[in-house]
C-alpha cells in the first residue's frame, strides 16, 4: 500500500468501527484530545448517529462515560489517545466490571515495531486492564485483512456485553489525511447491502440465563416467617414489583439505600437504624426465610443481620450468575429479572403480617429523625433529608460514597415521591463522582443533584469543565466539613492519628473553583438559605454549586446521639 493511503485507511477503518459501535446500540461517544487516536477522532468528527462528549482529562471522561451508560442503560464507547492517557481510565473502567457498565475504551497506539524501543509515548497497551476488561488488540490497518472480518469481531465483542471492553487500535503515521483520493470501493464490495442498511453485520440474539422456582419450591419457601431484602436495583428494573410481592406475602420488605425505594412509604426503609433498636433487631431474629433480591448492600447491620441469622431457606435473585455475598452463606441463587421473579404466582405465606410491629416501629423512626435532626441544629444529615423530602419522579439524585451515601441509608425520609438513585459502589471510590453524575445528567437532560463530599470533590475538581457544559439543572451539593471525617466514625486508635493521617483538613472552599469554571455558586450554613437557593438551583437550566459549611464533628457526634438514643428506647 502506498504510504500517503496510510492515513486514509487509518480513517476508513475507524469510520468502519463506529460505524458498527452505533448500530450495536451504542448512543455517546466520550473522546480526549490526542495526536494517535485521530483516526478515531476523525471518524467521531463526521459520524452522526452518536452524541459527541469531550473532555481533556481522562480520568474524568471515563467516569463521564459511566454515568452515560448508566443513565441510557447502552454502551458508551470512549476515545484516548497512546500512553498514560489509557492508564487514565483504569478508575472508571474497574468500576464498570464491578457493577456490569458496558464501556468500549477505544485507544489510539503506536504500531509493533515502536513499542519497547524508546519511542515516544509508547507503552505496552495490550492487557493493560488486566482481569477488568475484555480485550481486543487490532493489527494495523491493512488492505489485507477484510472489513467484514472487523465487523465481526466488534459484532462478537459488543453484542450483548454488560462490562467493559478494550479495543487497542495500533496506528501507522502519517494519521492525517492530506487528500481523500484513495478508492476503497473494490475492498468495501464484500460488504454486500451492509452499506446501505442500518443493521449491524452479523445480529447476535439475547441469551437467556433465566432459571426461576418451581410452584412447589415456593409453597416450601414460603411457609413460615420471612423477609424480603432488596439490595442494589437500577432504576429500569421496575423495583416497584417488590412493594406488590411484599404485599402478597405478608413478609415486610427490608430497603438498601440503592435499592430505588429506600423512602418509599410501604416498605421498611431504616432497617439500617431499626437494626440498633433491641426490640426490631429481636423481632426480625426471628424470621426464618429470607428473599435477597440484587446484592451489594450498604449497611453494616443489614450485612450481619443476614451473616448471623440461622436461616432454613436463603434465596437470593441476581440477572446474571456472580458472587454477591461477602458472608458465603448456603443459598439457593436464581437468575431473574425483578418483574420475573415479582410476577410468579407466589402463595401467600403461612404467616402473613408476622412482622405488622415492623412498619410501626419504621414509622416512629421517621418520627424521631424528624425530632432529632430536622429540628436540631444545621448539618449534614438535616441536609441530605432536605434534598431527598423534594426529589420528584423525574429527577435524578446521584449520592457521593463516603459520608453522604450512609447519611442517606441511615436517615433518608419516607416520602411518596421519589426519582432514580445512582451511586458509585463497585470499587466505592471517591473518585470520579462528579464526572458520573454529569454523565447522568446529560444523557437525557434530567434534573440532577449530586451529593458530594469536600474530599471527593477535590478528587474530581476538573470534572467542573464537564459541569460546565451541562445545559440541564445540575445542582452540585457539597457537604464540607473541612476532611474525610467519615474516620471520625471509624475505631481509629487516638485522635492525633486520626487528624494526622486520616481526617486530612484542608482549609479549602469552592468558590473560586466554581468561579474558574463560569458555574454559579452559593455558600450555606443554615437551612432556610440552602431550601432557597437549591430551589433556585433545581430550576437553573445548567450545572450550579451550593456549598455547605460544617463544623468537623457535626455529622459524626449527631450519627452517635440518635444511635445512643435508639437503643434505649
Amino acid at each position: 500500500m502506498q504510504i500517503e493511503k496510510t492515513a486514509e485507511l487509518n480513517l476508513l477503518w475507524g469510520t468502519l468501527i463506529l460505524e458498527e459501535l452505533s448500530r450495536l446500540g451504542v448512543q455517546h461517544i466520550c473522546i480526549a484530545p490526542g495526536s494517535r487516536s485521530t483516526p478515531l477522532t476523525l471518524a467521531a468528527a463526521k459520524q452522526s448517529k452518536l452524541k459527541q462528549h469531550l473532555h481533556f482529562d481522562e480520568r474524568g471522561l471515563g467516569f463521564m462515560a459511566l454515568g452515560l451508560a448508566k443513565a441510557s442503560q447502552a454502551p458508551v464507547a470512549v476515545v484516548t489517545t497512546s500512553g498514560t492517557a489509557v492508564a487514565n481510565l483504569y478508575p472508571a473502567v474497574i468500576e464498570a466490571w464491578l457493577t456490569h457498565v458496558p464501556l468500549i475504551v477505544l485507544s489510539g497506539d503506536r504500531p509493533p515495531e515502536l513499542i519497547d524501543c524508546g519511542a515516544n509515548q509508547a507503552i505496552i497497551q495490550p492487557a493493560i486492564f488486566a482481569q477488568y476488561a475484555k480485550q481486543i488488540n487490532l493489527p494495523t490497518p491493512d488492505l489485507a485483512i477484510r472489513p467484514e472480518a472487523l465487523l465481526t469481531l466488534l459484532d462478537e465483542a459488543v453484542s450483548n456485553q454488560s462490562q467493559p471492553l478494550h479495543i487497542n487500535c495500533m496506528y501507522r503515521e502519517p494519521l492525517y489525511p492530506s487528500t481523500m483520493s484513495a478508492n476503497f470501493t473494490q475492498y468495501l464490495s464484500t460488504l454486500g447491502n451492509w452499506q446501505h442498511t442500518n443493521h449491524a453485520y452479523n445480529q447476535y440474539g439475547k441469551p437467556n440465563l433465566s432459571s426461576l422456582p418451581s410452584s412447589d419450591a415456593m409453597a416450601r419457601f414460603v411457609h413460615g416467617k420471612g423477609v424480603i431484602i432488596a439490595g442494589t436495583l437500577t432504576p429500569d428494573c421496575d423495583p416497584q414489583a417488590l412493594v406488590a410481592l411484599s404485599q402478597k406475602l405478608g413478609w415486610p420488605l427490608l430497603t438498601d439505600a440503592q435499592s430505588q425505594l429506600r423512602q418509599h412509604p410501604g416498605v421498611i426503609g431504616n432497617i439500617d437504624q431499626l437494626l440498633h433498636q433491641p426490640k426490631a433487631k429481636a423481632l426480625l431474629m426471628q424470621a426464618e426465610r429470607v428473599l435477597v433480591i440484587g446484592g451489594r448492600l450498604l449497611s453494616k447491620r443489614l450485612i450481619d443481620y443476614l451473616a448471623q441469622n440461622k436461616w432454613k431457606s436463603y434465596w437470593q435473585v441476581l440477572p446474571q450468575q456472580k458472587r454477591l455475598d461477602p458472608s458465603h452463606s448456603a443459598k439457593q441463587i436464581w437468575h431473574a429479572s425483578v418483574t420475573a421473579i415479582a410476577s410468579l404466582s407466589w402463595p401467600r405465606s403461612s404467616d402473613t403480617n408476622w412482622a405488622l410491629q415492623l412498619t410501626q416501629q419504621n414509622d416512629e423512626m421517621e418520627r424521631l429523625f424528624e425530632q432529632l435532626i430536622d429540628n436540631a441544629e444545621f448539618g449534614e444529615a438535616m441536609v441530605v433529608r432536605a434534598i431527598a423530602k423534594s426529589q420528584t419522579k423525574q429527577q435524578q439524585l446521584f449520592i457521593g460514597n463516603s459520608l453522604p451515601i450512609r447519611l442517606y441509608d441511615m436517615f433518608a425520609p419516607i416520602t411518596t415521591e421519589q426519582g432514580s438513585t445512582f451511586t458509585n459502589r463497585g470499587a466505592s471510590g471517591i473518585d470520579g463522582l462528579l464526572a458520573s453524575a454529569c454523565g447522568i445528567a446529560m444523557h437525557q437532560g434530567r434534573a440532577t443533584t449530586l451529593i458530594i463530599g469536600d474530599i471527593s470533590q477535590l478528587h474530581d475538581l476538573n470534572s467542573l469543565a464537564i459541569a460546565s457544559r451541562c445545559a440541564s439543572p445540575l445542582v452540585i451539593v457539597i457537604l464540607n466539613n473541612d476532611g474525610g471525617n467519615i474516620f471520625n466514625l471509624l475505631p481509629v486508635p487516638d485522635e492525633k492519628l486520626r487528624s494526622d493521617y486520616y481526617r486530612l483538613a484542608h482549609g479549602f472552599e469552592f468558590g473560586y473553583g466554581a468561579a474558574m469554571f463560569g458555574i454559579p455558586y452559593n455558600r450555606v450554613e443554615e437551612l432556610e438559605s440552602f431550601e432557597e437557593s437549591y430551589q433556585d438551583a433545581i430550576h437553573y437550566e445548567g450545572a450550579s454549586v451550593i456549598e455547605v459549611i460544617v463544623t468537623q464533628e457535626q455529622a459524626s457526634d449527631q450519627i452517635a446521639r440518635i444511635a445512643s438514643w435508639i437503643k434505649q428506647s
